[in-house]
């Protein structure tokens, strides 16, 4: 393999024309694919075939009406001491400015009964035909002014709920993984120029899946997520993976060799552990659509497509780029920055003979004696004290992973919001006036299609549901007023109508607390009997049981996404490492990086730790699908940082070297580079989690998280530590097994070879 890619690296150094001119035609057509084609992304989080979803389709297909479009709360308050009823004639004609041809009901307070017990607040509630997405500018400013209409009489007004919800189309999080990544490349390689390299190539393909992505929204309908999590993936191991064989180049450059072969060099080594690492991710990736949860699916298959997008990119623009620029990567430096040049043009020595004092040499990039040796000082401590270090790294990872115990799942709300979001002002005003429970009602429908008797049917549902106490502040039954005999000819004529009728229960929790998920399953268990008794069918809906309805099938679906992808990956680990111990402790080592990530993530989201420094003011649950993503995208990425050093470790142990030793050695080399790949990562990720939308935000500082702890504890520490107590061992493999794997040669050692028997022929 490292053959073929040594050809290709060459080859596109050559050609560096025809290779950009084809990359930047991409460009152009992905551009005239999202320009033209693109259409809107969805904000919703539904699954077909659950109980919450069946009642949205059961009353869109009968009445025409939609359940899950988007809704508005237009709350208002009076100054201390008056009455928002003697403001009415000002309330009322501004809700009459809200109507729009969207808007499918308004729900006046003064009507509806949502003014409060004191008089001094109300709500109207507004709801659409469709949903956020699909809102119209004319829409939401037709909000605005209803709000500004209402201050300017002297009011207070705020507006909340997912019609106020509009898609940002902000770029600060990439701009800010962007100069993170410029920073931490220019220490590495002391150089501008060289630091741009793999800032362009990553730019490139984070450009061309979005566009692709975007291109895809006019034929499929998307998640509001999917866009920003394929940039997100796109641009931290599209800079990664430049990086190392950008470092690899300089490296061999540095060795003597002319450009081009440097080139063809640094795509078959570190161009192979790239492949592979990218496969990791793919795997990862792709398996989400084993869950059968269609924006996941989507989520992961747009994220391994960038990554695969990515590393094309580094095996062969990369190289064209490095022609275009010539001497310019190697020779430029920045100001005041020192390094040792005479350590990069002093020849590699022989692997058996490497002084001590050297051991840094071979390393990629290398800049000087005290980078040079601080790699080594590290992992003599580690492969020194390996015993204490591998209890004190694992009971780090147990303390750190403990809050995962009392992690709570949920959608997100406009109680996670900023107190100087308007949104959150209104959902306050509500549960402050009205109780929590008013801004996340639970929707009971009952179809009546094939009941004896329609009517009795539904006064039998509202009995059931009076019965649940639980944190129940109160039911709301298709007839307020059963003795007003209008209200009920009224109610069984429409009954009759479209055969089904709605009852509405106002929780005492808020829509993200335990207790009202609790309350979901307890209404389905009063009204389990229904069908039985009169024929007609319950169904609970809602915001809350959307979530609960997910949550459920996340959980159903996560131990088959386990086995599969960890699985999958293993198999490839094996090929890669021709060893069963080393994809083991890669696998243990990645569940301890997830276990660190979400306790951090339920520390600080859910109970409040430190969250100021992210922008947060406000704790809530966990965001519902984070335990499944994370654990899909981090285990790609750990893999890559376990293929980009554990490979070095096996290069050595291939050229001769003891266990214990080739663990050192490699490690030597391969942890400054490493080091940079996981801190822009990290800056990426960190970039993300400084956004406004709480599912970014919280995929931003989880990944963050998970990538610092793998990078640092797992691998720096962790995996020298294993690797020295194990020692021989750790490359153990079957011999029936060794004989039936192909030999993929990462470590570049037919290539070697061949470039030092036959090189009139490379």
């Amino acid at each position: 393999m490292a053959w073929y890619l040594y050809k290709l690296g060459r080859w596109s150094f050559r050609h560096r024309l025809t290779v950009i001119g084809v990359w930047l035609a991409l460009l152009v057509l992905g551009g005239l694919g999202a320009v033209g084609l693109s259409g809107k992304t969805s904000d919703t989080f539904e699954l077909p075939d659950t109980e919450s979803s069946q009642a949205f389709d059961l009353v869109k297909e009968r009445s025409g009406a939609t359940t899950d479009g988007a809704i508005a709360r237009l709350v208002v308050q009076a100054p201390e001491g008056q009455q928002v009823a003697s403001d009415k004639d000002v309330v009322e004609k501004a809700l009459a400015g809200v109507e729009t041809d969207h808007v499918a009901s308004i729900a006046d307070p003064f009507t509806s009964g949502t003014v409060s017990k004191d008089g001094r607040t109300a709500y109207a509630t507004i709801s659409y035909d469709r949903q956020s997405s699909e809102l119209t500018a004319d829409d939401r400013s037709a909000l605005e002014d209803a709000v500004d209409e209402l201050r300017d009489a002297g009011l207070t007004a705020a507006l909340g709920g997912d019609a106020t919800a509009e898609t940002e189309l902000s770029h600060t999080a990439e701009a800010v993984g962007v100069l993170i990544a410029l920073i931490v490349l220019a220490v590495t390689f002391g150089s501008l120029v060289a630091a741009g390299m793999p800032i362009l190539t990553a730019v490139v393909g984070v450009g061309l899946g979005i566009l692709g992505v975007t291109t895809l929204t006019g034929f499929v309908e998307l998640s509001s997520v999917t866009p920003a999590l394929a940039s997100m993936l796109g641009l931290a191991v599209g800079i990664d993976y430049a990086l190392f064989i950008m470092s690899r180049f300089k490296h061999e450059v540095a060795e003597g060799r002319p450009h081009d072969e440097a080139a063809g060099v640094a795509v078959g080594t570190a161009g192979s552990a790239v492949v592979f690492a990218g496969l990791t991710v793919v795997i990862a990736l792709t398996g989400l659509s084993i869950t059968g949860i269609s924006f996941l699916t989507q989520m992961g298959l747009a994220g391994a497509a960038t990554v695969a997008i990515a590393v094309l990119v580094a095996l062969t623009l990369l190289p064209a780029l490095l022609a275009l620029v010539g001497r310019r990567v190697v020779s430029g430096r920045i100001p005041g920055l020192k390094r040792n040049a005479t350590a990069e043009a002093r020849p590699a020595p022989e692997h058996a003979h490497v002084r001590e004092e050297e051991a840094g040499a071979h390393l990629p990039g290398a800049e000087g004696p005290l980078v040079r040796t601080n790699g080594r000082r590290w992992v003599d401590l580690v492969t020194r004290f390996r015993v204490p270090a591998l209890l004190l790294g694992l009971a780090f990872a147990v303390v750190a992973s403990l809050p995962v115990a009392k992690m709570e799942l949920a959608l997100p709300d406009d109680g996670s919001k900023p107190e100087s979001n308007q949104a959150r002002q209104a959902f306050d005003l509500i549960s402050e006036n009205f109780g929590e429970g008013a801004n996340g009602p639970l929707t009971i429908v009952i179809d009546t299609a094939r009941a004896k008797d329609p009517a009795a049917a539904v006064d039998a549902a509202v009995a059931e549901v009076a019965s649940v106490k639980s944190d129940v502040a109160a039911v709301v039954p298709p007839v307020t007023d059963p003795k007003d005999r209008k209200a009920v000819a009224t109610f069984e004529a429409q009954l009759d109508k479209v055969r089904f009728a709605t009852i509405t229960v106002v929780p005492q929790s808020g829509p993200s607390d335990q207790a009202t998920k609790d309350l979901v399953g307890d209404l389905r268990d009063a009204l389990g009997d229904l069908q039985s008794q009169t024929g007609a069918t319950p169904y609970v809906t809602g915001q809350t049981a959307a979530g609960v309805d997910i949550s459920d099938n996340l959980a159903e679906a996560f131990p088959k996404y386990l086995v599969v992808v960890v699985g999958l990956a293993f198999l490839l680990l094996v090929l890669v490492f021709r060893s069963i111990l080393v994809p083991l402790k890669a696998t243990l080592g990645f569940l301890a990086s997830v276990g660190i990530s979400l306790g951090a993530t339920v520390a600080v989201f859910q109970w409040g730790w430190l969250q100021g420094l992210i922008g947060l003011d406000a704790q809530a649950p966990v965001v519902f699908i984070l335990p499944l993503l994370l654990t899909g995208i981090l285990f790609g990425l750990a893999m890559d940082y376990e293929v980009f050093l554990v490979s070095r470790m096996r290069e050595e142990h291939v050229h001769g070297r003891e266990a214990r030793e080739a663990v050192v050695q490699g490690f030597a080399h391969s942890a400054r580079v490493v080091t940079a790949a996981a801190l822009i990562m990290v800056g990426v990720f960190a970039g993300f989690a400084g956004g406004a939308d709480p599912i970014i935000k919280t995929i931003g500082f989880a990944l963050a998280v998970g990538v610092l702890a793998d990078a640092f504890l797992v691998r720096m520490l962790l995996v020298p530590a294993v690797m020295s107590i194990v020692g021989e061992r750790m490359w153990w493999l079957p011999r029936w097994l060794d004989r039936l794997l192909p030999n993929l040669d990462i470590e570049g050692e037919s290539l070697a070879r061949r470039l030092t028997e036959q090189p009139s022929q490379v």
